[in-house]
């Protein structure tokens, strides 16, 4: 009893507190709604009524809405006039005014010359059998799909050229991206993160130099095709690894190289960093735009070049603006690598598909490599008569393989001012230019290149080119050369 007793006391105790802070409460609001000032009192009493309206008020109000007529509609039609998508021009503007490439030969403000500029190695762009399959392409399935391949963005030519690729360079599997620069800039990043180690050869690219900093990866670049300054790095690295094991396990290693330089027109030593890659466990990426369709016995670039069994090769990239006479690129090597893309590669998964139209081309144009593999001795050929007939220019000196089909042509002496050589190979190229010979200065981002290469004149080689065409080019190469160096 004396428990109960006890709990009933506190509970009535309690009680008690709560009732008198209740009353205090209570006599604090009277206190503040007595003493509050008059328009206080009139403002908090409007937004209550505010709020009150606010939570029983519908959200929107049902207008009455009137259906026009059929006749009514039409006129409407009939009187709208749609504002032009551009101003107008007037006929002579210069965005009208184009160059028109036909084959070997490019008009340049209405005069035809011989096109020495053009990245046509094979001479597909004008052929005929091409253009019939884009063309009945075009009208099967029009322009484009405006979807990335993911999406809506697929189509059965995309699925029959990434087959015939694969089967063209005897890998696994091949997947196509619909820009020639975003192939390699895309594959780099879908497999090297942030932490991995790529070691690159000085001379690459611009897209290899994009795909590199977009995977915000540690790159160590060695000189160009320098293999003893490679392995160099590879022993400093892997004495690195031994330091500290834990990490070398997840940190990913690899070599990227291209198959023939753009920018210096020479191989790649392929043979040596495949000996390179098992000895020290790295991979290899191979970028194959140049070499593609020109370099081996049927086209397959380097790697036949060489020798080299593709398997030994991670992964190989190309576009196909350069021999296929179409746009986009690929990149082909086993499932795993290819599959892996498909859900990494920025430019796969964001882009808009290639147009079928060119999908269907770049198929042509596989099956005329196919059919007559004689075109990439006949190109080999073309391109050692350039090599042969270009040495020796007073005032120039020539840079590249014998095999390349782009060569440079660089001053023997600079100036000393990098605008001052651009400024006299441009008078030596408008000077040609006058003369029916199309050549082209090698263009640079010069404040984005990592190592800017020196100015140059591109000489670009096709199979179209004859004997003719060679002697008229390099004889106004040399008359320009002779009147512009003296």
């Amino acid at each position: 009893m004396t428990s109960q007793f006890k709990i009933a006391t506190f509970y009535l105790y309690r009680m008690r507190q709560s009732w008198t802070t209740y009353l205090k409460e209570l006599l604090e609001i009277v206190h503040y709604f007595y003493f509050a000032p008059a328009y206080h009192l009139i403002l908090e009493g409007i937004l209550i009524l505010w709020i009150i309206r606010l939570l029983f008020s519908k959200t929107y109000k049902l207008h009455e809405t009137y259906k026009l007529t059929e006749k009514e509609k039409e006129d409407l039609i009939e009187e709208w006039q749609p504002d032009p998508l551009v101003p107008p021009v007037s006929k002579d503007h210069p965005s009208l005014s184009y160059d028109v490439v036909t084959g070997h030969k490019i008009t340049i403000n209405g005069k035809e010359c011989i096109n020495f500029a053009s990245f046509n190695f094979l001479g597909l762009l004008d052929n005929e059998r091409v253009k019939q399959k884009a063309l009945a392409s075009l009208k099967k399935y029009g322009v484009g799909t405006c979807g990335p391949r993911g999406f809506y963005g697929t189509f059965d030519v995309h699925l029959e050229l990434e087959s015939r690729l694969a089967k063209f360079m005897k890998t696994e599997e091949a997947i196509i991206y619909s820009y020639g620069f975003a192939t390699i800039a895309s594959a780099i990043p879908a497999y090297s993160k942030r932490g991995d180690i790529i070691f690159v050869d000085e001379a690459a690219c611009f897209s290899i130099q994009k795909g590199l900093q977009a995977s915000r990866s540690f790159i160590k670049y060695f000189k160009h095709n320098d293999m003893e300054d490679l392995e160099r790095m590879l022993k400093e690295q892997e004495l690195e690894d031994q330091k500290n094991p834990r990490k070398a396990r997840v940190t990913r290693k690899f070599i990227v190289v291209e198959g023939l330089y753009i920018n210096t027109a020479d191989i790649c030593p392929l043979p040596e960093l495949v000996t390179l890659k098992y000895k020290y466990k790295v991979r290899i990426f191979l970028e194959e735009s140049m070499s593609f369709g020109v370099l081996g016995e049927h086209g397959r670039g380097v790697t036949e070049h060489f020798g080299v069994n593709i398997d030994d090769i991670d992964l190989i990239s190309a576009n196909m603006e350069n021999a296929v006479a179409s746009i986009g690129g690929f990149c082909c090597g086993r499932s795993f690598v290819i599959d892996h893309q498909r859900l990494s590669g920025q430019g796969y998964c964001f882009s808009a598909s290639l147009p079928p139209m060119l999908a269907a081309a770049a198929i042509e144009a596989l099956n005329i490599m196919e059919e007559d593999p004689e075109i990439f001795t006949v190109l080999r050929g073309k391109c050692k008569h350039v090599h042969k007939a270009l040495q020796g220019i007073p005032g120039l000196k020539l840079v590249g393989v014998q095999s390349a089909p782009a060569l440079h042509l660089q001053l023997e002496r600079s100036s000393g001012s990098r605008d001052s050589d651009m400024q006299l190979l441009r008078t030596i190229v408008e000077y040609c230019l006058e003369r029916r010979v199309a050549l082209t200065l090698a263009r640079y981002l010069e404040k984005e290149e990592r190592f800017l290469p020196s100015p140059s004149i591109r000489v670009v080689v096709t199979v179209e080119q004859t004997e003719e065409d060679v002697h008229n080019a390099v004889s106004c190469i040399q008359e320009a050369a002779s009147a512009v160096l003296k």
